[in-house]
């Protein structure tokens, strides 16, 4: 089964009409639910994401969000917050936020060979291939 790790970018795109990457993000999660994707997200992404959505698009949907994310939650554990920092350390010329570095930390931990992710730092980071329409 196909595991792919889903980011802030890519959720709101979904549901955002008029998000400049939404028709991409629909088309995405079209074929992970028809081709059985295994979608995997965290819970610092779910709390990003919440976020993102009840200050540009109000409560009522946010909380409708979280009723039903369609990924499966994965805790950032301990190991994964220090790599996020030797990843943040080590990456100088990049200005990756904590949030996306403990992703990259995790999609390494679970093996995770792609990402919907329409947020620049996942390619620069470059260890993992990024879903495109």
């Amino acid at each position: 089964m196909k595991m792919v790790f889903v980011d802030t970018g890519a959720f709101y795109a979904a549901i955002n009409r008029n998000d400049e990457n939404h028709r991409e993000a629909t088309a995405i999660f079209n074929s992970a639910t028809e081709d059985g994707w295994r979608l995997i997200t965290s819970n610092f992404v779910v709390a990003e994401t919440h976020a993102l959505i009840l200050a540009r698009m109000g409560r009522e949907l946010a909380v409708a969000w979280l009723r039903s994310i369609p990924a499966n939650i994965i805790r950032v554990s301990k190991a994964d917050e220090e790599k996020a920092k030797r990843i943040i350390f080590g990456y100088r010329d990049k200005e990756f936020s904590f949030c996306d570095a403990t992703s990259f930390a995790l999609i390494e931990r679970l093996r995770i060979k792609e990402a919907m992710a329409f947020d620049r730092h996942f390619g620069q980071y470059g260890k993992f291939g990024l879903l495109r329409e």
